[in-house]
């Protein structure tokens, strides 16, 4: 009998056990699924606005050089709001990323979540620049455009475009380097050095200059530098497709009769001021290698940029004997051309007295 019972007693012990084990089990099995529960309602509060949340607009970001991520959420919150702004710092904690490394411009389309702006910005699989060259009188000019574009300032090109070894493989000197931009369209990523600007910019400048226009120049005794300076000048004389040709032959003409070529374009730029209409004998004084009524033969440089269709208007310009023009008095943009003095001061004597007319002076 105490055997039995000693067995009935080791019997209750193990099934206690068993029954403590289990409601053990249950126990943490409970927790688990609480802590799971509990996990997935804090990581759906922290990512759902990551994920439900949507960029309003497109925008370019630009992440400047050493860039912490106090100042990509500023950058952010400009275009998005606060709070937009905060959910993307957030995943960019959580995925340890160094903005700092990140330098350049990316494009957040619209529509785009917090997590999807995060991975963008850190990818660094940046957006294009669309640099536009048009009409820019001058380098100075030229540079303060470009630099307004991309993350270099105007005086850091500036600099570039005097070193001889920047310009040295397009046959360029400082006077010259306006010549190197085409006016175009060229595309470059915003953290671009203004070296690297000058290296893309310069190979759409040697593609232009292929075989048959090298020909050409050299047919006419000019390097490709010096038909952009013609170019340029009969540019700024004529805004007339049709007529542009015409005039670049007369300073051709007049070039190769060592006749000074007494352009109005020159002595505006030599005095830095393109809204006179009206050029008058004091003006023609200015003391500057730019003034062709003072020095011979072309100006040291272009006087703005041209376009393709300007340089093949100097490299196709038609034979013809005029060596004066002047504006025609109907102000229609086209001039009167003359072969002898006479005729063109009668030309001009009509102008004039229709710019007095008009009280232009």
């Amino acid at each position: 009998m105490a055997k039995q019972k000693t067995k009935n007693k080791k019997n209750g012990a193990t099934e206690n056990v068993n029954v403590g084990a289990i409601l053990l089990k249950k126990w943490w099995i409970t927790a688990l699924v609480i802590i799971f529960i509990l996990g997935g309602i804090i990581l759906l509060y922290i990512f759902l606005p990551a994920v439900a949340n949507k960029s309003e607009s497109r925008q370019l970001i630009k992440i400047p050089a050493n860039a912490t991520t106090e100042m990509v959420r500023d950058s952010l919150a400009k275009y998005y709001g606060d709070k937009y702004a905060e959910k993307v710092v957030l995943v960019s904690k959580l995925r340890n990323t160094d903005y700092s490394r990140r330098h350049g411009a990316y494009m957040v389309d619209s529509g785009l979540s917090p997590l999807k702006t995060e991975r963008l910005l850190s990818s660094g699989a940046q957006h294009p620049v669309v640099l536009v060259i048009n009409n820019a009188r001058g380098v100075d000019i030229l540079s303060q455009k470009l630099s307004k574009n991309l993350d270099f300032t105007a005086d850091s090109l500036i600099a570039q475009l005097r070193e001889p070894e920047i310009l040295a493989p397009y046959d360029l000197n400082s006077d010259q380097a306006l010549a190197l931009f085409i006016d175009d369209s060229y595309q470059v990523y915003w953290n671009a050095s203004p070296k690297t600007v000058v290296e893309k910019i310069g190979a759409n400048y040697k593609k232009i200059w292929n075989q048959e226009r090298l020909n050409k120049a050299k047919a006419l005794g000019l390097t490709p530098a010096e038909v952009i300076t013609l170019a340029s000048i009969v540019d700024e004389e004529t805004n007339k497709a049709d007529e542009k040709p015409m005039v670049a032959r007369l300073y051709l003409n007049r070039i190769k009769k060592g006749m000074k070529l007494q352009a109005d374009p020159t002595v505006k730029f030599a005095l830095g001021d393109f809204s006179l209409k009206r050029i008058r004998g004091e003006h023609l004084k200015v003391d500057s290698p730019y003034n062709t009524y003072q020095v011979a033969g072309l100006p040291p440089g272009p006087i703005r940029t041209v376009t393709v269709n300007d340089i093949d208007a100097v490299l196709n310009s038609p034979a013809h004997d005029y060596i004066y023009m002047c504006a025609k008095d109907d102000f229609s943009g086209y001039h009167n051309f003359a072969k002898d003095y006479n005729t063109h001061m009668q030309n001009a004597r009509k102008y004039q007295k229709a710019l007095n007319r008009r009280g232009i002076v």
